[in-house]
């Protein structure tokens, strides 16, 4: 199921999910630990949380802070958590190298228009993308979501990427760098788009969802493959309340406090900003854009089959 958020309906946070759910009233674990950012895309895991999506399943879900989907995965390899929040790409290159056996349990976000976008200031020397090659490029790191899609988008429209020099960066760093023409250009998603606009003057060079990123999947939910075999039901039961709380964020007006709340952003810039394609099941087929991209930019050496790393989907 996949929700495009972007309607504006009535207040509505005293609404209580249905708590039926399709499932027994029984889980494996009762409370799980769930390693997760302070993002946009979390914003209907946000909303089972604090409207009872979760505790209708018989769960109760512990958040356990991360700085970065990296920093997530390792918690949750670690043992430290039970499932991770993270892009797709951390996932298939851990299973790829055999650093465990990583199970795709949900979806959480793909690139909608003008969600993702490579931004520039009116200072830079970068005024379309075909100005990018040669040119500094933030981002958050090699090999993450920020740097293969804006190589990917680049070679679309025929620019060469390979005298680019990336500069890593947090996202919250993204806006002052440009304004002080540290970088020339920056990969930014939501809300630091949003936030470049207003602090710098950033305006968009390319538009991520595009050409061969166009609805491309962003980031999801992932576990060990021995926590989803011994706990299928509080998986399913995980997967559930995401399904309805999607479905739910198509109400805005539910999910801008909760962004304010755990993006950290103000309220004017949470009812500006360009909300990402919000998912929870996970569509083999559609995942294997990820690790197939990974190939063909050389980050994998081999095929990797998507479908085998899904945990079954409730529903």
């Amino acid at each position: 199921m996949l929700a495009t958020v972007g309607a504006c309906g009535a207040l509505g946070g005293d609404e209580s999910p249905n708590a039926s759910g399709g499932g027994d009233g029984t889980v494996e674990k009762a409370k799980i630990k769930v390693a997760l950012l302070p993002v946009v895309d979390l914003a209907p895991l946000r909303l089972a949380q604090e409207g009872g999506y979760f505790k209708a399943e018989g769960l109760e879900v512990e958040a356990v802070d991360a700085p970065s989907g990296q920093a997530s995965m390792t918690k949750m390899i670690g043992g430290e958590v039970d499932i991770a929040f993270s892009t797709y790409m951390p996932f298939f290159i851990a299973k790829s190298k055999g650093a465990a056996d990583i199970r795709l349990v949900a979806d959480s976000v793909s690139a909608s228009p003008k969600s993702n976008a490579v931004v520039t200031v009116p200072n830079s020397p970068v005024k379309t993308i075909n100005d990018l090659a040669g040119k500094k490029i933030a981002i958050t790191d090699k090999n993450t979501a920020s740097h293969l899609l804006t190589v990917s988008v680049m070679k679309d429209h025929g620019v060469d990427s390979s005298k680019v020099q990336w500069v890593p960066m947090a996202l919250p760093n993204i806006a002052a760098a440009l304004a002080a023409g540290q970088v020339d250009a920056a990969y930014a998603p939501e809300p630091f788009l949003t936030q470049a606009s207003k602090v710098a003057g950033a305006t968009p060079v390319v538009d991520i969802a595009t050409g061969a990123t166009q609805d491309f999947p962003l980031a999801g939910f992932g576990s060990l493959g021995s926590f989803v075999d011994k706990n299928p039901k509080t998986v399913a039961a995980f997967q559930r309340a995401l399904t309805k709380a999607v479905r739910d964020s198509a109400d805005r007006s539910k999910i801008e406090p909760l962004i304010v709340k755990y993006a950290k952003v103000d309220a004017e810039t949470a009812s500006l900003l360009t909300l990402p394609t919000f998912g929870s099941t996970l569509d083999p087929r559609r995942i294997q854009r990820v690790p197939d991209l990974l190939l063909q930019t050389g980050v994998l050496t081999a095929k990797l089959d998507a479908a085998s790393m899904l945990a079954p989907q409730a529903g």
